[in-house]
């Protein structure tokens, strides 16, 4: 009877473990960009990190589709060990002025193609853009393209207002410039202009909320514990 109660309490902290260890994850599950923020103005280096959710097939591509009202007139990426990047440039629906500047095309998409294996499950990428001069607007929404190695896409493609009515959508990537980024946002660390210094740094409002949880499970698991002992001693007494 002891060695069956001492198991229950082992069980009930390996679960509260597990919870623990899976809210972080669970949390943090999207195409994110760091720094969320930047100057009006400014360049700034932005880091997308990308975790493989499947738990069979590894991610092969990820398509960043900037925008082409707002434009970026300047673009370059970082190569990334493994993969191959490629920058495409589109001509603007119309013709926009920056810093002085008319230009009628720009580049709205960077693509990085796996060489092999990709992204295997359980682990993620980052890959880091040049972007500049940021647009004087209030955010820039940045979407993505995920492809899986079974043929699966997703399109983190969400505006910040559709996720508000409908949070199970796909949140695209976000960069705030003269809007404040909502407290519950799906960004990375609140940084500007520098280089992304923690690309694996989950969102400010991500990062509260597995805090909560992973606390959360361990005073369940503590609780289970506390319950198994408060057993195991009453049982003791019993057997005296």
């Amino acid at each position: 009877m002891r060695n069956t109660t001492a198991s229950r309490v082992l069980v009930g902290l390996a679960a509260g473990a597990a919870l623990a260890l899976a809210a972080p994850l669970a949390a943090s599950a999207h195409v994110t960009a760091t720094p969320n923020q930047a100057e009006a103005g400014s360049w700034t280096y932005v880091t997308f990190r990308v975790p493989n959710e499947s738990a069979t097939a590894s991610t092969v591509k990820l398509q960043i589709h900037l925008p082409a009202e707002t434009p970026f007139t300047s673009v370059s990426y970082q190569p990334t060990a493994g993969w191959t990047g490629a920058a495409a440039k589109t001509t603007l629906p119309k013709p926009v002025k920056v810093e002085g500047n008319t230009i009628s095309e720009a580049t709205t998409e960077v693509t990085f193609t796996a060489d092999a294996g990709g992204i295997a499950p359980g682990q993620f990428q980052t890959f880091t853009l040049s972007l500049g001069p940021v647009p004087d607007t209030g955010h820039i929404v940045i979407p993505a393209t995920q492809t899986y190695s079974d043929g699966k896409v997703v399109e983190w493609s969400a505006t910040p207002e559709q996720v508000k009515k409908d949070d199970t959508l796909e949140p695209a990537p976000v960069v705030w410039v003269n809007d404040a980024p909502p407290a519950d946002h799906h960004g990375g660390a609140t940084a500007t202009t520098a280089p992304a210094a923690s690309a694996e740094t989950p969102a400010d409002g991500q990062g509260g909320l597995a805090l909560g949880l992973s606390i959360a499970a361990l005073v369940v698991a503590a609780g289970g514990a506390l319950l198994g002992g408060f057993a195991v001693g009453r049982r003791k007494k019993a057997d005296a």
